[in-house]
């Protein structure tokens, strides 16, 4: 039975404060391959790691992160703390120019970065491709950039040739002109969206599912053809499937 590859969700958010530097760096050091991150554009237009659409669980502040500067995003703790109380009170916000001198050390890692809607809906589709694939530049080889927003995905294939991924609820959403236009190299699905039964593919993409966190799961998925499962438990479901 084929095993999927397994993408460490936000890094090693089990243990650390997703998104971090810290999460990312423990993910890597813990044995992935593929890390996911998530990316959203300060008030001043540079790119960080953050995932929701307020800085409330992470940092402890109402704001939106175009909201605000990066000097004052800086300012923050990203610690998580309603999950690991002060344990983490030091970390910070993670740029993703940060992450790049991360990434750039452990060339054998790819990274899925995935654009929120809400930055794009923001600052729009162009002004995102403009921040965002500069800071990539240099470990652009080793990423794929993955969004929600089909509109985007589609804007970015015409402005450069990194590889892509759509990402979606439900398996039934790939049914849709403007995917066939994007020709992803990866189509990431919920797995609460997937069909129950049968095979999973679609065309050339390798197939990714989120979130997955019982090695049962990743092998019956590995069987129908899924390539790679995302996991909060990176370390635990390598240990798990080895």
């Amino acid at each position: 039975m084929p095993l999927p590859d397994l993408v460490a969700h936000r890094g090693y958010a089990l243990r650390y404060p997703e998104n971090t530097l810290a999460a990312l760096d423990a993910a890597i050091r813990a044995g992935a391959k593929y890390v996911e991150l998530d990316v959203q554009l300060s008030k001043d237009g540079f790119p960080v790691l953050m995932h929701d659409k307020t800085l409330a669980r992470m940092c402890g502040v109402k704001s939106a992160v175009h909201e605000l500067t990066l000097s004052e995003l800086r300012a923050l703790s990203c610690g998580e703390k309603p999950k690991f109380g002060e344990q983490f009170a030091s970390e910070g916000i993670a740029s993703l120019a940060g992450f790049v001198q991360l990434l750039r050390k452990h060339p054998q890692v790819t990274a899925f970065v995935e654009i929120k809607r809400i930055a794009i809906d923001h600052f729009g589709r162009e002004k995102i491709l403009e921040r965002v694939l500069p800071a990539l530049d240099a470990a652009i080889h080793q990423c794929v950039l993955i969004s929600f927003s089909l509109e985007f995905l589609s804007a970015a294939r015409r402005a450069h040739p990194i590889p892509l991924g759509t990402v979606f609820d439900e398996w039934t959403q790939r049914a849709q002109p403007i995917v066939d236009e994007i020709d992803p190299e990866y189509v990431l699905c919920d797995i609460e969206g997937l069909p129950k039964s049968g095979p999973i593919e679609h065309g050339r993409a390798k197939i990714a599912v989120y979130e997955v966190d019982d090695p049962k799961t990743a092998r019956e998925l590995g069987a129908r053809g899924v390539h790679l499962v995302e996991t909060f438990s990176i370390a635990e479901m390598i240990a798990a499937l080895k």
